[in-house]
């Protein structure tokens, strides 16, 4: 798709930049990052050069699945602040020309919610029918074999009404009935609550969840199930075909989005798996649906390899209609740490070049700047229901743990004395933002030079994509272009060095290394990558 850059919107141009409120910054002393925690590091975020800020889930809320479970779609939890907590935050962000993108739980709410408190309350109940309730089968088990992402069924029988409800997570998120008008007309107005706020933009968590098969039928068994997943693992033992992406699910797409684009300016970003050829269509026939499905090819089920990794953004471009924009994210809430799982620390900061030169919407995870790693949780302090359920080494506490800005007590995350909700990192003495910005080839100063090359080259942030063959093992390059303004990036996956030929260019100029200690002309029939290298090359 050819692009100037000039007709982007923010969302395209732009840097997202995920902040998971529990870890970032607390401010109250109970050992929780806080809303006014965001608010006093707006600085730094303006200084490091992301341009929109996403907010996992601060709403009040029981925290079984800490905010995914949701007691209230339109307030914040005292945890975290209040609403003024959070119109301050809006205000200061936009003062700073920097955009606010909040979760949005639309496919279950907490079983604290006052709706499902209405809807358990009885079978004649106005609200029953606003979430999923069903008999149970003749044997008197669950009425059909869905598994919950957090083991178990996905059912839990309900002896006042003597019926199931269904709950995909934890038991304490029971789903909301998209096919009924009055949910969806309440959803929806929970969505126009925080436009009028202010708020440019949604992360809408499990979209594709929305409708599930109206005859809820039993999915079939997964011929390629791991013969070690634990007993209690009935997600893992069968295919997703009824519970998810479900062909209607288009419908409630489409209406989500013409109802935000009664809004100037905003933003859908959506929770998606699934093939490549059922993900696409998340973007609507005619770009009416989601502006952003989030991309995780790069991150689900991908070795770090040079070779999968360019077939993975080939197939992603090649599939992409003229309307739709891409998007790449490397870590999140839900994984891994960046720096655990891709190569170790060396190999990081050749994914944050990749990350942040690839063509389309990049997403930064808190704390992927200074190249955190995961935290080893002890089994007495998990808090993750997918590992308390699932066993220890399923938990996500360990890309969840507090950010490190220092080297002071609990790594300036909370007050000294103060215990924090999950451990801090045990080297964060020597990996903190504060080290990391009087060091000048840092990772944390990578990711500044490559925020600042990115958002002044409309190459970078708007240009076209070409991969560029090369005989070198390891090795991922490609061309970003817009108009007279050409780069090359060449990227070394190995832990070894390579010699890189690249047809059909002579010279050009080594602006960043990844090495942060390399600016020089070059001769592009005899590139030299140093191991764990990637380059940025202007091309004569």
């Amino acid at each position: 798709m050819k692009s100037t850059g000039k007709d982007l919107l923010w969302w395209q141009r732009g840097v997202v930049y995920q902040i998971y409120p529990r870890s970032f910054k607390d401010t109250t002393g109970n050992g929780v990052g806080d809303l006014q925690g965001v608010i006093e590091k707006l600085d730094y975020l303006d200084e490091l050069g992301v341009d929109a800020l996403w907010l996992s889930p601060f709403y009040p809320s029981p925290m079984a699945d800490f905010g995914y479970d949701v007691a209230d779609y339109c307030d914040v939890d005292p945890l975290f602040g209040d609403l003024a907590t959070f119109d301050r935050l809006v205000t200061a962000a936009h003062q700073r020309d920097m955009r606010i993108i909040i979760d949005w739980v639309p496919n279950h709410s907490s079983d604290q919610h006052p709706w499902f408190l209405h809807s358990r309350s009885s079978r004649e109940h106005p609200q029953r029918d606003w979430y999923i309730w069903r008999d149970p089968a003749p044997d008197g088990g669950p009425p059909n074999n869905w598994g919950s992402f957090f083991g178990g069924p996905a059912w839990t029988f309900d002896i006042q009404t003597g019926q199931y409800y269904l709950h995909q997570f934890c038991p304490e998120q029971p789903e909301l009935n998209w096919r009924n008008p009055e949910l969806k007309a309440a959803m929806l107005d929970t969505l126009r609550f925080w436009l009028e706020r202010g708020v440019d933009g949604f992360r809408m968590d499990v979209i594709g969840l929305l409708i599930k098969d109206a005859q809820l039928r039993d999915n079939p068994p997964n011929p390629d199930a791991s013969p070690d997943l634990r007993e209690n693992d009935l997600f893992g033992r069968i295919l997703q075909v009824y519970n998810m992406d479900q062909d209607e699910n288009h419908v409630i797409m489409r209406e989500i989005r013409a109802f935000l684009d009664a809004y100037e300016d905003r933003c859908a970003i959506g929770e998606l798996w699934g093939p490549l050829d059922r993900w696409v269509k998340y973007y609507g026939e005619t770009g009416d649906e989601l502006h952003l499905p989030f991309n995780f090819r790069l991150m689900d089920g991908m070795s770090w390899d040079a070779e999968r990794m360019r077939a993975s953004v080939d197939a992603l471009e090649a599939v992409l209609p003229a309307f739709a924009w891409p998007n790449y994210v490397l870590g999140n809430h839900d994984r891994m740490r960046l720096a655990t799982r891709f190569g170790g620390p060396a190999q990081a900061r050749v994914a944050a070049m990749l990350l942040l030169t690839l063509r389309g919407t990049p997403t930064i995870y808190y704390g992927e700047e200074i190249g955190m790693e995961n935290v080893a949780i002890p089994p007495e302090k998990v808090q993750d229901p997918q590992g308390l359920n699932l066993g220890f080494e399923r938990t996500r506490d360990v890309c969840r743990t507090p950010m490190q800005w220092d080297a002071s007590a609990n790594a300036g995350f909370c007050a000294p004395g103060v215990e924090p909700w999950l451990p801090v990192a045990g080297d964060y003495g020597q990996h903190n933002v504060a080290v990391q910005e009087r060091t000048s080839a840092s990772m944390l100063n990578l990711y500044k030079r490559l925020l600042t090359l990115r958002r002044a080259t409309p190459a970078l942030y708007g240009g076209d994509y070409q991969p560029v063959d090369v005989d070198a093992d390891g090795c991922y390059v490609y061309l970003r272009t817009a108009s007279d303004s050409r780069w090359l990036v060449a990227l070394n996956f190995e832990h070894a060095p390579r010699i890189v030929s690249v047809p059909g260019e002579s010279k050009g100029r080594v602006v960043l290394s990844t090495h942060m200690d390399r600016e020089e002309p070059v001769r592009l029939n005899l590139l030299t990558l140093r191991a764990n290298e990637g380059v940025l090359i202007a091309l004569e």
